[in-house]
Formats: C-alpha cells, structure tokens, sequence
C-alpha cells in the first residue's frame, strides 16, 4: 500500500503552510502537480504514485507554483544578469532582482565588474563607493521583499579573487548586522591556487589596471581565518565550474545560487527536485529486527517519468522576467539530486563515509546520471533538442565524456532535451517535510534536536526526531564524521553532477587551523567545485539547536552482522 503523506506533526504542518493551497489536502497537492505536468494518463498515473509516496520531492518552488492560482515560479534560484560599473546597470538590476524574489526566486549576483572602493570617476569628479556598497543596497531589497512574502529571500554574492577590493568583501560579513540577506563567496581561480602553491606574488587588478601585488599566502590566511570563525565567505572553483560545464562552448558562468549548487550564466534558473532514498527500502521483520533492501528496479523505473515531468516545468512555470524564460527555454536545465543518503545507507548497515558507504553512494548516483542523461536523449527524438545544442561541441564536453558509452552514443546520435540535469541541493525544507529524512548528502545533524520554525504568527520552536532514529536506527551524526571523510562524500558526489553538490563540511574541535585550511587545497586538487565549512565553536550559530538529552532504544547496526548495538 503507497503511502500517503508526512506522518509526524512539524511535517505535516511544513507541507500544509509551504506547499499546500488554502484547504488542499496532501493528496490534493499531489494531483494538482501531476496532472499539471503529465503528458499521458499513464504518464499521470505514474507521477501520482511516485509523489504520493513521497519517493520524489520536488522543489519547494515546485510544489507550491505549479497548477496553483498564485503567480510565483516553479524555479527555486536565477543568476542576476551581469552587473555593469555604471548607474544604470546597478539599478536595472536591483529592480529584476526585487521583481525576482517578489515571484518567489532566490538570486545569485557577481559584484566583480564594479570599480573598486576610491577609484577615481572623472566624469562625476568623485570617487566611487567601491562594491561593498551597492551590495548593501541589494540585501535592504531582500530584506523587504522577504518581509512582504510567504518565503524567506534568498542571495548569494560572488566576487572576485583577484578583485582589487576582495579584502573588504571577505570581512564584510564579520559584522552580524551586515548583508544579513547574504550567502557570500569567493571566486577562486586557478592561477591564485597556483600561485599559493608556488608563494608568488598575485595581482589584483580591475580591467586590466593591476592595483597591487598581495602575498598570496596572507589573503589565502585571511579567507580561512573568516571561513574558520564565521563560515563565510564560501569558496567557487571558478576555473573548474566552467570547464566542466556541459554548455562550456557557450556561456561563461560567474556566479551562484545562493547555495551553491547550481552555477549559472546571466538570467539563468535552477529547477530542483530530489529523489528520496529511504521511500526505496524495502523493510521486512527478520526474527524481530528490521532489515532492508534497496529496490534498484523501483528507483530506475521512477527516473524517466521524473525526468519528463520535470522538463515539462520549463513550459508550465511563470518567469519573472522575460530573459530568464528564454535562458530557461534555450538550455532546459534542470538539476535531480537525491536525499536521504545517510538514512539509507545506514538502515542498510553501512556507517557513514565507510568503503560500502562510498560504493553505494557512487551506485545510486551513476544510476541517477546514465539513466536521466538517456531518458533526455530519448526526449530528444520526441520534443526536439534544446535549441543551443551543438552536435560538433556539446558531445566533447568533460563531463559528457564521463557518462556511459551507450548514453554517449545515444547523444550523438539523437541529440538530448536538458543541457544539464543533475545537482545535489540541500533539501533542508523538502526532507523536513518528509518525516525529516537526512538532508540532501549530509549525515543527520542529530538524532533528534530543536528547530525554530518561522511562521507568519512568529518563529516557534519544534522538536525534531530523524528519520531512521525514529524506526530504531542510529546514524552517524555530522558531529561523529571527520572532516576529511565529510569532504570525500563531497568528492565522490561530484564525480557524478553536472552542475555543483552543496555539502557542508562540518569542522570539529579536534582539527587544527592548518589541517583546516589542506582541506580547501585538497578539495581543489579532488575535483571539487566549491566548498563550505561550518564549526560549531566558531562564532556563527546556526538555526538548529541539539538538546543535551538521548533516548535509548535506538541503535547502530553492523553491517557485517546484521546486529544491532543498542543503548539499553
């Protein structure tokens, strides 16, 4: 029997403020998506089963737009259009972006073509107010905008590493009171690494006019300092984001969503969506202990009717602006990513970032890209090929080269229908909102913690149980896993995206500053696209609170065993 809903009350209660209609009920949200963005009564069926038992969850966006009378769009994140040095393009953009986020959209900005803080401006006599400035201006827009909406407003800002005035933007969120509307981060090129590699000098320049030479070694030091303390500024691979992009023929990209996981060029959308693991085991009681399997038949039978209907988003959504429907229109990304990683894994026996771990991510997520890159080409003969395809080019694209030979071959030959069509997403809400099911690729924050909810009566505070802690299982907590193994579940991840994973390396005590900053150098040499480090005894705090007490009658399974270790 499918399953038909959330079960514990802070999902439910997610699902019906975030995602429902006034009055709709969860199955009444399921239809309304289905048959939105189904092309066939057996395309609906399909979809209604898949969504109904919570195997696929899409985007909040998605959820919450699609088929319903509200004019928001179905695409969680854009990338502002370029932002010129001059007036005009300043203000053009601020008001896409309020336009932007008044629809319901996240948005991720470049900063790095603004002149830098006391460059001269001969035709004004007078000295410009630097970047930092202007930025100050978007976030009191994201403020207001977020303050009028039923979503929290949602900003990334890049910059530059080579940008004459990257030292005010990477202590610019050392004030709390400051770019609150915020995620921020650094787009790191490969001639700096080389450089800090090396200990030569690094110029920092703004078209073409080098300002100054740093010591490469001192700012690399001030980056990881801030990042050490504050969690920001994060740090893009921008050489690497480019050159593994599918489209690399076509666009450049210089800038984010505001969590990373998706780089896009000017007016560029993300369109997100998550598989759920857990909804793919299959428990059965053995001699009074509960043992499962992964359904490999079920999950791959799920991923063309997913990969359908999410293409059919791209037509279905309204866009806040015209350029960022034709960007959508010409390329049809999409980024299907998966969740619960660490619940499944660990109800079947494999600890956290361990060899059978690892094995198992590499499985489901080869699975996820062959089967999704075929299922588009398919597409492809069906609905036609995205419109800036080229079959000289996009074929010897880097990742493309990393796919199956038989879904190479099926490209060449038939073309393909998305230009991009995985990303691993945080999925904080959408698995909350799933009986709390572990976020995207992360392990569980806790067994079970406290979270503050904001709600339009005011924030309120939730206890919150995991998932497979609540069926008896536990999994490593993202305070029992090593930084280094949280950077290789990173690692293995990307070897199978297109776009970027948002991973959060969590940083214990027992690390130091030094053995901190190798895991940035490793992620760069590892193949990484970007990452993110958070410390708990730094001086941000997060939104989650772990209480002090545990239950008991949870417990570790062996994975060689089969046995259970319990608390008793």
């Amino acid at each position: 029997m499918i399953e038909s809903g959330p079960k514990t009350n802070i999902s439910i209660e997610i699902d019906k403020m975030k995602y429902r209609q006034p009055e709709e009920t969860f199955e009444g949200k399921v239809e309304r998506i289905a048959r939105t963005l189904s092309d066939t009564q057996e395309h609906y069926a399909k979809t209604y089963a898949i969504l109904r038992d919570m195997r696929f969850l899409p985007a909040g966006r998605v959820q919450t737009a699609i088929g319903s009378p509200r004019a928001v769009t179905a695409f969680n994140c854009f990338v502002s259009g370029k932002i010129d040095d001059s007036m005009d393009s300043i203000m053009d953009r601020a008001k896409e972006a309020s336009e932007t986020m008044r629809r319901g959209g996240g948005i991720g900005y470049n900063f790095g073509h603004l002149r830098p803080h006391g460059d001269w401006i001969k035709s004004l006599e007078s000295k410009a107010s630097g970047p930092i400035s202007f930025m100050r201006i978007y976030d009191a827009i994201c403020q207001t905008i977020s303050s009028s909406g039923h979503r929290r407003g949602a900003q990334m800002g890049v910059f530059p590493i080579n940008h004459p005035d990257v030292e005010a933007f990477i202590n610019a969120k050392t004030n709390e009171n400051q770019l609150t509307g915020f995620n921020v981060s650094l787009a790191v090129t490969d001639k700096f690494m080389e450089a800090l590699q090396n200990d030569e000098p690094f110029p920092l320049e703004f078209e073409g006019r080098v300002y100054k030479t740093v010591n490469p070694r001192e700012l690399w030091d001030t980056i990881m300092r801030n990042t050490w303390d504050w969690a920001e500024p994060g740090v893009l691979f921008i050489d690497r984001i480019n050159e593994m992009n599918n489209l690399y023929y076509c666009e450049t990209i210089e800038a984010t969503n505001p969590c990373g996981e998706q780089p896009l060029p000017p007016y560029g959308a993300c369109l997100l969506g998550s598989f759920n693991l857990v909804k793919y085991l299959d428990e059965k009681i053995n001699n009074r202990e509960i043992v499962a399997r992964f359904d490999w038949s079920k999950f791959k039978a799920d991923i063309p009717d997913i990969v359908r209907m999410m293409d059919n988003v791209i037509d279905k959504t309204i866009y806040p602006l015209e350029k960022q429907k034709q960007e959508a229109l010409s390329k049809r990304r999409m980024g299907l990513g998966i969740t619960g990683l660490a619940n499944c894994a660990e109800m079947l026996g494999y600890p956290y970032a361990s060899k059978e771990f690892i094995e198992f991510q590499e499985e489901v997520l080869k699975t996820l890209r062959d089967d999704a890159y075929m299922t588009s080409s398919e597409l492809a003969k069906e609905k036609g090929i995205f419109p800036m395809y080229s079959p000289d080019l996009y074929p010897k694209g880097r990742f493309i080269n990393t796919l199956s030979p038989s879904v190479r071959e099926s490209i060449e030959r038939h073309g393909i229908r998305n230009s991009h069509l995985t990303s691993i997403a945080p999925t904080g809400t959408i698995s909350l909102s799933a009986d709390n099911v572990s976020s995207g690729i992360e392990p569980p924050f806790s067994h079970f913690y406290d979270r503050t909810l904001r709600t339009f009566e005011g924030d309120k505070v939730e206890r919150v149980e995991d998932y497979a802690y609540a069926k008896g299982f536990k999994c490593r907590t993202s305070d029992e896993i090593s930084a280094a193994d949280h950077l290789t579940i990173l690692l293995t991840s990307q070897k199978f995206v297109d776009s970027a994973c948002s991973k959060t390396c969590n940083i214990g005590d027992d690390i130091s500053f030094d053995e901190f900053k190798d895991l940035y150098l490793h992620a760069w040499q590892g193949g990484a696209k970007g990452l993110t480090t958070f410390r708990a005894s730094g001086k941000r705090f997060g939104i989650l609170v772990k209480p002090e007490e545990e239950k008991t009658e949870a417990c570790y399974i062996d994975p060689e065993t089969g046995t259970k270790d319990c608390d008793l």
